[in-house]
Formats: structure tokens, sequence, C-alpha cells
């Protein structure tokens, strides 16, 4: 099991380096974290958009661009099509967002044509190494479903098992967290954790271990479990999945995390035919760099 990125970085390069195709790429920052990829075994990248401004940005970082491909399109929205179509025809195995603005980078990945749609329901995973906390943690959905209804929480669950598996946790325990730890009919989230957890034990949802509803200390403190008798639920103190009720929630957690916490993060888009990788233009270069070694790592399971 991986415990840390550096692990996933090696786990990486088990298995082999991977191809990034980024759209829009005369970005600076994501150009700065490809050239770290692609020194650290991790990834080559196709680098689709401005080429005179690519070529001048890497100019400006002393980035040898002899061994990358790139495919000049300066209009975005054409680089984001022909970006994703690489991913789409099995020429890249990861698709990254440059510079272009969250909407039509999702447009391209939802093209009926050249996209990367699966059917499944598209969720964002956001993985954490964090000081004091002995596993990795998978957070769900942090920032792109909204409000998600029981059906998307299990869409949410099965997406976020996924990467827990590809990165060597073979049975993840998901924690879908609440205010509390007892169903309260008032607390709408508390009854869909426990229904999750139902469904989980009918073989509804599988790969995993479903324990809901959780708070969060009892999720991921074991002293916090025992102080409140809740030490002997699958999930307490050891959740790997924790499982937001929705986006205010997950987002103000993984913020409160990134600013105040000693940790390190990556996230990926899934549901895709290839992960996504839809880092923000305030993320760290370490962000951006664990986000590819993350999307490789899961890459590499979607293909074995």
């Amino acid at each position: 099991m991986v415990k840390s990125f550096d692990e996933l970085i090696s786990k990486v390069k088990e298995c082999g380096k991977k191809t990034i195709a980024v759209a829009a790429a005369e970005d600076d920052a994501v150009l700065e974290a490809v050239a770290e990829a692609h020194k650290q075994g991790i990834a080559d990248a196709i680098l689709v958009g401005d080429e005179a401004k690519i070529r001048a940005i890497a100019a400006e970082m002393k980035m040898d661009l002899s061994d990358y491909r790139i495919i000049n399109e300066p209009d975005k929205t054409a680089a984001s099509l022909k970006a994703v179509k690489l991913a789409h025809d099995g020429e890249a195995d990861m698709y990254m967002k440059g510079l272009l603005d969250t909407k039509t980078f999702l447009k391209s990945i939802l093209d009926k044509e050249v996209g990367l749609r699966t059917g499944k329901t598209l969720s964002h995973v956001a993985v954490f190494q964090i000081e004091g906390v002995e596993q990795l943690l998978f957070l769900s959905d942090v920032a792109f479903i909204t409000y998600p209804t029981l059906e998307d929480k299990v869409h949410i669950i099965e997406n976020t098992v996924e990467v827990a598996h590809a990165c060597g946790v073979e049975c993840p325990k998901v924690a879908p967290l609440a205010a509390v730890e007892v169903v309260n009919p008032k607390m709408p989230c508390t009854v869909d954790a426990d229904e999750l957890r139902k469904m989980c034990e009918e073989g509804k949802i599988t790969g995993c271990v479903v324990d809901g509803p959780l708070s969060m200390d009892i999720a991921i403190d074991p002293e916090a479990a025992a102080h409140k008798g809740a030490q002997d639920r699958p999930a307490a103190g050891k959740a790997d999945v924790l499982l937001f009720p929705d986006i205010q929630a997950g987002n103000l957690v993984y913020k409160t995390l990134v600013h105040t916490a000693k940790c390190e993060n990556g996230c990926i888009l899934t549901g895709t035919k290839v992960p996504a990788i839809l880092t923000s233009r305030s993320d760290s270069f370490k962000t951006k760099v664990n986000s590819i070694a993350l999307a490789a790592v899961v890459a590499a399971a979607l293909n074995h």
C-alpha cells in the first residue's frame, strides 16, 4: 500500500513512463510541472497550444523542448479538442489542463466525437498525505459535484475506490461523513450514509467497506473513536476515503488542509476514459507534479 507521494512516484516508475496530452500548454506553471514529471521519469508530454508562446516560456525557464512533441494550435478551444483526441485515440494516457478555463476543458472531455466519456458520472478525487496520518486520505468530491444525490454518492465511491485500488489500497474503508455518527432523519446526509452502508453490505457497492454516518474525528482519529465508544466500527479511526455530503463541506476541508496542515496532495478527475488533471492556477508546483504522478498510477491500473 502506497503511503506517500514519494512511494507513489516510485510505483509509477515500476509501471513505465506514461504520456500526458496538455491542452493550451502555454502556461509557465504547467510547463514547469511537466518538465519535472519528465525529469523524474513519471511522464512524457505532448504539448498542444500556441507553439511560439510555448517556446518563449520554455526558453525563459531554460526548459529543453527537444524531447517533446508540440502541436501548434493557438485557438484554445481547438487546442483542447486536439489534445483530448490524443487521449481518446490512445496516443496519450492522461489529459491535462493548461492555460484554459475549466468550462472549455470540461466541454472537451464531454465532446461526443473526441472526448473521454465512459457513461460513468464524473467526479473529483483529492489525495492527501498528511503529517500525523499514517495512510493516504482520498477526499471526494471537493470540486466537481455540488450537491450529490444518493446515486451520485454511489458513483463517487466507485470512482474513488478505483483510485485507491490503483494506489495499492486493497479494500478501502469509506466514511460517508456527517456532523454526527448516528442516523438523524432531520439530517438527510446521515440517512444517505446509512443507505450507502446497507448497499455495501448487500453487495451493491463492491471493492470496499462503507461505514457511515461518521463524524470527521471518529473517521480519522482512533483516540476520538475510542472516546466515543465507536472503536469497533469498521472505518473508525482508519478511514481511507472521506465522502463529503456536498461540495461546501469538501471544499472547506480541502482548503483548510492545504493552507494549515503539513501535507502534500494531488488531484484528478475520474469517471473518464483516462485520468484528467484539472489543477488550478493557485495549486502549488508540488501539487501539480503529484497530480501527474497520481494520474499515471491510475492510468496504469486502467490499462492493466
